[in-house]
């Protein structure tokens, strides 16, 4: 399995540095030259490498940590994204009737025609994604949630390869609403800050 994040600020560095700790390979990418990114990336860890965006993509699951603005300009960049996995990290901070009554989630999927689309990562703010997820003998717990039951498995596999504990919260319509940030609204999950205890 290949990963790549697309956006390389506060929350594509922090996730990117849960990639470093567990010495998992992972490129970045933004809409600035890879050449711009590498320092960055390289002070992270060996496991990160700054690509274009086009080679990232090529990557098996896509992490998008880009503002919810962009999210259109980078589905624009594959003509069709079957077979891939897409992790949304995005917060809207849009009126709702911008979003056509939908969760931002939901209404960023339709960007992404044939992708596998799971939300997840997002509740946190970037100096906990970047933290080590591990304290005390817990794990710092993720929220994920997706229209494809399928879908989710592999990214909670991903979540805990990182050191965080998944939780699923089902649709993005229902458990989806609990984590998303939506214009002034935000999802009664937003900044929890929970661990959760090895079985």
């Amino acid at each position: 399995m290949s990963y790549a994040i697309v956006g390389f600020g506060k929350v594509g560095q922090a996730l990117a540095h849960a990639f470093a700790r567990k010495n998992i390979d992972v490129t970045v990418a933004s809409r600035r030259p890879p050449e711009a990114l590498a320092p960055q990336a390289q002070a992270i860890g060996p496991n990160v490498v700054a690509k274009s965006l086009r080679e990232a993509l090529a990557a098996d699951t896509i992490i998008l940590a880009v503002p919810f603005e962009e999210h259109r300009e980078v589905a624009k960049a594959l003509p069709d994204w079957s077979g891939k996995t897409v992790i949304d990290t995005m917060n809207a901070l849009l009126p709702p009737e911008e979003l056509d009554g939908l969760p931002s989630s939901a209404f960023a999927a339709k960007a992404f025609a044939g992708a596998r689309y799971v939300k997840g990562f997002n509740h946190l703010i970037a100096a906990k994604l970047a933290a080590d997820p591990i304290v005390e003998g817990g794990h710092r717990v993720v929220f994920l949630s997706s229209n494809d039951e399928d879908a989710t498995a592999p990214v909670a596999d991903l979540a805990k390869q990182l050191g965080f504990a998944p939780v699923k919260l089902g649709k993005l319509n229902e458990g989806g609403a609990l984590v998303q940030g939506r214009g002034g609204t935000w999802g009664q999950l937003i900044f929890q800050d929970l661990f959760k205890k090895q079985q």
